[in-house]
This record gives structure tokens, sequence and C-alpha cells, in this order.
């Protein structure tokens, strides 16, 4: 009976730990991670990684502390441009063949304002990985009519330098911009449990 209640107490206080978390998936449709870097000091040019996932795990509804994972397809890239596509995953940028993924965990959250935060975590880039600290806005969460699922807005921003990556070595900060603005956009979708 005493090895029973045990048991019963462990299962307890695990599910108390546990019932809270909720897990969000970003929905492919209203979802976009772009790039923006500036050509030869005088145009921007951006671009898209198309295939992404993006995970929030959280267990407070304003989100201030969630987790949030991404894995990006770095042969995905698109900046409308085929020739520079090409370019662009080939060894002198991102070296698809050889790193064909680019990766982000967030480590710490922290509140700035109302529903305004500073993501920090790992991102992983043509093989190397730094701590970099971005801007997260929430957006709100609304019952999405079509589907009748919980959903979450986000929105991140900020800027990273992509010689703490290797990335494009060849090519000087006169002709392309070493800071890359990171904007990113999503819906996310309450995952069924």
């Amino acid at each position: 009976m005493k090895k029973l209640t045990l048991i019963l107490a462990a299962v307890i206080t695990l599910t108390a730990f546990t019932t809270g978390i909720t897990k969000w998936v970003n929905d492919d449709p209203h979802s976009q991670l772009g790039f923006t870097v500036t050509h030869l000091g005088i145009a921007d040019v951006s671009g898209t990684f198309n295939d992404f996932d993006v995970t929030v795990v959280s267990s407070k509804d304003d989100f201030s502390d969630a987790v949030f994972e991404l894995t990006a397809q770095t042969a995905s890239i698109d900046t409308r441009v085929e020739a520079r596509n090409n370019h662009l995953k080939s060894a002198d940028f991102f070296d698809a063949a050889k790193f064909p993924r680019l990766t982000f965990k967030s480590t710490k959250i922290r509140q700035t304002s109302k529903d305004r935060y500073r993501l920090t975590g790992d991102l992983t880039l043509h093989g190397v990985t730094k701590t970099v600290s971005l801007d997260l806005l929430y957006k709100g969460s609304v019952e999405n009519p079509m589907s009748k699922k919980a959903t979450a807005g986000f929105q991140v921003t900020g800027t990273i330098k992509r010689s703490d990556f290797n990335l494009g070595s060849g090519f000087p900060a006169p002709m392309i911009s070493d800071e890359v603005r990171i904007k990113a956009d999503g819906e996310f979708v309450k995952a069924d449990k």
C-alpha cells in the first residue's frame, strides 16, 4: 500500500509540472523568415528561407517563459533571382550541401515592455554557433475563424554579422554589408495534445 501511495504521489507531482505547458507550431502559409543586406552600400536586397519549422513551448499566456526553436533548410533560400540563389547556396556563402540547416534555440527571454521581449539564444549557421539576441513582439492570440484553433502571432527582428559565421568572407562589406537584418513574422497554432 505504501508503495502504491508513493507511485501515485509521483504521478500527480509529474502531472502538475507538465499539464500547463503548451506547444505551438508555425502555420506555414502565414509565416515568413526574411533577411536583408545592403549591396554596394546603396541598395537593400531581401530574401527569405521558404522551408522552415518553428516551435514555441510556453506555460504562460503572455509567453514570458517561452522557448523558441527554429530549423531552416539553407537550400530553400530565395532572393527572387535564380543565379543569386544558386550563388548563395554555393561554398562562397551558405554551402548548403555541407551545411543543409540553420538552427536557433532560445536560452533566455526577458520582457522589456508590454508584449515586447529580448530573445537570446544559440544560432548555428554555416557550421558556427554563436549567441545572438533578437527583439520579439508578441502580437496577440485569437481563435482562427476558419480552423477554430487558437493562433498566436509573433514578430522577431534583429541584426547579425555574417562575418561572425564565416559567411561570404570573400565579399567585403563595401560590396555586401556585414550586417544582416532579420525579420521573421509568424502565426502559430496550438498543437494538438
